[in-house]
């Protein structure tokens, strides 16, 4: 009996174990390649629906570039800044149009627009799943960061259903 009891305690303190590992780790959710290539073609197609020739990026959760794409006249800066705008938004949890009127002079976090890799322009925004941010798409091209966010939302929107979970 004694034997049974001292294997059962150390039963229960092996099956603790791992539960007691979790705690220094954690998990993520992150959109996959073909998930980010296909928010990142919506948005083109919106940008081109529109008349406008553009780049959209689109990056994980840690700013790191998943998908890239540049329409044929859009400008040599457009996929560095499309990608600048993901990874502003992703950084700082912010939409980048918000950003442009937090960070203005004379505002509290304008200092935001001096840290290296920001980009503070329209047409960053989040991609959320679950309450969590999981992406980031950024467009660059179209007449004005208002426009760059309507081909944005039209990628996020493109999406959405692999987004539910």
């Amino acid at each position: 009996m004694r034997k049974l009891l001292l294997t059962a305690a150390v039963a229960a303190i092996v099956a603790a174990m791992p539960a007691h590992a979790a705690e220094g780790t954690f998990e993520q959710t992150m959109l996959t390649p073909e998930v980010a290539l296909k928010a990142a073609q919506a948005a083109l197609d919106a940008c081109r629906k529109s008349g406008w020739q553009a780049a959209v990026a689109v990056v994980d959760r840690g700013g790191n570039v998943q998908a890239l794409l540049r329409d044929r006249y859009a400008g040599p800066h457009t996929p560095t800044v499309a990608a600048g705008k993901a990874w502003t938004a992703v950084s700082f949890r912010t939409n980048t149009t918000e950003l442009v009127a937090l960070t203005g002079p004379g505002m509290p976090q304008s200092g935001l627009r001096n840290v290296p890799g920001a980009t503070i322009l329209g047409g960053g925004l989040k991609i959320e799943a679950a309450g969590s941010i999981v992406a980031g798409i950024g467009v660059s091209g179209a007449p004005g960061g208002d426009a760059d966010d309507q081909c944005a939302k039209a990628g996020i929107k493109a999406i959405e259903d692999a987004l539910t979970f």
